[in-house]
């Protein structure tokens, strides 16, 4: 199988993991460590291009398993934490970090957080290696084996 199939084959199944914990998951620890994940693979290469945020802002409202929370609410997280990225990426991604590892008391919300990185990172058919690292890096946040992720 090539690779991009595998990727769309591992997006498409976190999604549909995701869907059946859709009840589950509705605090606001998840949705802020979510809009915080979204930004962080956005802004994996050091820069989030306008076409990029408005692909990830596209898919925020669209995403079933986020249809839990306003829309322009959840925007306005992840514009928050695009931002603080973009003016300094080594603060910013601490500071977004943190926000994904308060997530962890729930370990049904820390692991979908990590699903939603990797549905986020594999939209556009390339979840690029350094995707997966800050995706790798929120595991470690969540304390979560990034193995468990096939990261």
């Amino acid at each position: 199988m090539a690779l991009w199939d595998r990727i769309k084959e591992s997006a498409s199944s976190m999604q549909s993991q995701l869907e059946a914990k859709k009840n589950e998951l509705k605090s606001g620890a998840f949705r802020d460590a979510s809009m915080a994940m979204c930004a962080l693979v956005a802004a994996a290469d050091g820069s989030v291009d306008p076409s990029e945020r408005q692909r990830v802002a596209s898919l925020i409202a669209s995403n079933d398993v986020l249809q839990n929370f306003p829309v322009d609410d959840l925007q306005r997280r992840f514009n928050d934490y695009v931002n603080k990225l973009t003016a300094d990426f080594d603060f910013g991604k601490v500071s977004v970090l943190q926000e994904i590892g308060k997530a962890k008391k729930k370990p049904a919300e820390a692991r979908a957080v990590i699903q939603i990185g990797i549905v986020i990172g594999g939209a556009d058919g390339h979840f690029d290696e350094k995707e997966r690292a800050v995706v790798r890096e929120a595991c470690f946040a969540l304390d979560l084996p990034p193995h468990e992720f096939d990261l």
